[in-house]
């Protein structure tokens, strides 16, 4: 390591301290509080965004680490309904053969296959057949689909939970734009992130470069990445919970 990385790298250890010890601060939240502080569940939505095969279990950019999330995020979905919510959307990649994204990504959720599927855990839920899938074909929820228009057709909207993957690149665009379009709209709604619910792939440096692609510190951009959603005002909940029912 040469003199001038190794000072910028000592010069930002307490930053990465501080990144370490931030989870540590987030709550837990219960579904009780969440559900007043929005009015009811016809004021809450649920979003999980690319939680399909092609990113948890089949496919060139699948991954365990996001596989691990789907009983969490399921848990969750359940409970979402459980409490009265009905608004559960879902982005998701359903891409062409010849998408342009496949010149930075390897081709991957091509529309019409299992890959652009909702895992199987999540369309085997008894209340499945609400859930409004949203085709999306580049990283953003946002762009070139009717997601917005989703979200502005529900008056009574005020908390959005975002889950998903993967937390640096499509859960991340689908958090902060929804804080942004709701700062410059002047809309009542908060972005709430489970950071349980979320996740993103790990790539170490060795098998990258035999790989010719670039490297993807999982747990350095899962921590940066749900920093940076806090920093612009999304909150971040260690974990969405439901108070014990009594005799539990």
């Amino acid at each position: 390591m040469s003199n001038e990385l190794s000072a910028f790298v000592t010069g930002r250890i307490p930053f990465l301290e501080y990144l370490e010890e931030l989870p540590s601060t987030w709550p837990e939240c219960s579904w009780s509080s969440l559900l007043e502080e929005s009015g009811g569940p016809q004021g809450v939505a649920v979003l999980g965004v690319d939680l399909v095969e092609g990113f948890c279990r089949q496919g060139a950019l699948s991954s365990p680490r996001v596989g691990e999330i789907v009983p969490t995020v399921v848990r969750i979905l359940s409970q979402a309904y459980q409490a009265g919510v009905r608004h559960f959307l879902f982005p998701c990649d359903q891409h062409s053969p010849d998408s342009l994204e496949f010149d930075a990504y390897p081709p991957h959720c091509l529309a019409g296959t299992t890959e652009a599927e909702l895992v199987e855990e999540i369309r085997a839920l008894p209340f499945a057949a609400g859930f409004q899938v949203v085709p999306k074909a580049s990283v953003s929820s946002f762009v070139a689909t009717d997601l917005q228009e989703r979200l502005l057709a529900l008056p009574e909207l005020r908390t959005l939970v975002v889950l998903g993957d993967v937390t640096d690149l499509c859960l991340y665009q689908l958090a902060l734009t929804a804080r942004f379009l709701a700062n410059a709209r002047d809309l009542p709604w908060q972005v709430v992130v489970p950071a349980n619910a979320v996740a993103t792939y790990d790539l170490d440096v060795p098998t990258a470069r035999s790989l010719g692609v670039m490297p993807h510190d999982g747990d350095l951009l899962q921590a940066l990445f749900l920093y940076h959603l806090q920093l612009n005002g999304v909150r971040i909940v260690r974990d969405l919970v439901r108070e014990p029912r009594d005799g539990e």
